[in-house]
């Protein structure tokens, strides 16, 4: 069985739930140009590739702010502290608390960014199995979740750039399979979550809700995608 480093064994099929508030896998398919096209990318730090099964502790695309749209690399676990494993099992912080928990607070303020993604998984409670599902906008189109970012330095003081997905209550379509969803800002509304300028909580805290389910689409996929070293095309691909 394939398991990614610093992912609890436990967890490889999405089994558990360590401060973890939807399963954590997404993929990224669009290629590095057209992600530049879609955010309307001012520097690029980076040239992702597209990669379909992405897990917890792994380099993830995000975009920043810095006076400009800035294209960069972290590492998915926010880690606010000089305990590596602990980081990992920040992948995401709640919309309800994210203002308001010490160790978001500051980053939400201060650190927004967005999470670049063609589609996410989630998988559905059966009797003896779960039944593994992608969700994507219909339009095809790449997306920003909405992530907050800290620049975490390590024991041997190397700065690594760290990163958490916000989530929210399930929209119509997702409760059918779980009853959480990551964020996803509104393309109107992605430089409005970008703004390091921009401080006022009610505003931005109005930005964390559910993404109209009439613009997604969900179907089931192979459970080959339970193993986190699984990056094929086919990952995202339909099961008949």
């Amino acid at each position: 069985m394939f398991q990614a480093k610093g992912i609890p064994k436990e967890c490889v099929d999405c089994s558990c739930d360590i401060l973890v508030h939807m399963c954590g896998r997404f993929a990224r398919s669009s290629k590095p140009d057209v992600i530049i096209r879609e955010f309307g990318v001012k520097k690029t730090l980076i040239s992702p590739e597209p990669s379909y099964n992405i897990s917890p502790s792994q380099d993830i695309a995000v975009l920043s702010s810095k006076g400009e749209k800035q294209l960069v690399t972290c590492r998915w676990g926010f880690m606010p502290s000089k305990n590596l494993t602990t980081g990992y099992k920040m992948i995401n912080a709640r919309s309800e608390t994210v203002a308001e928990k010490p160790v978001f607070r500051a980053a939400f303020l201060k650190h927004r960014c967005l999470v670049i993604a063609d589609g996410f998984f989630e998988w559905q409670k059966g009797e003896k199995k779960k039944t593994p599902y992608y969700i994507r906008l219909k339009s095809r189109r790449p997306f920003g979740f909405a992530g907050l970012y800290h620049a975490w330095t390590s024991p041997e003081g190397e700065v690594i750039c760290t990163c958490t997905i916000i989530t929210t209550n399930a929209n119509d379509l997702l409760a059918q399979v779980h009853d959480r969803m990551p964020v996803i800002i509104p393309k109107d509304k992605e430089d409005l979550w970008l703004d390091t300028d921009m401080h006022d909580q009610d505003i931005l805290l109005g930005l964390l809700r559910p993404y109209p389910a009439e613009e997604m689409e969900m179907y089931p996929v192979s459970s080959n995608v339970n193993y986190p070293k699984y990056n094929s095309p086919e990952a995202v691909e339909p099961i008949v």
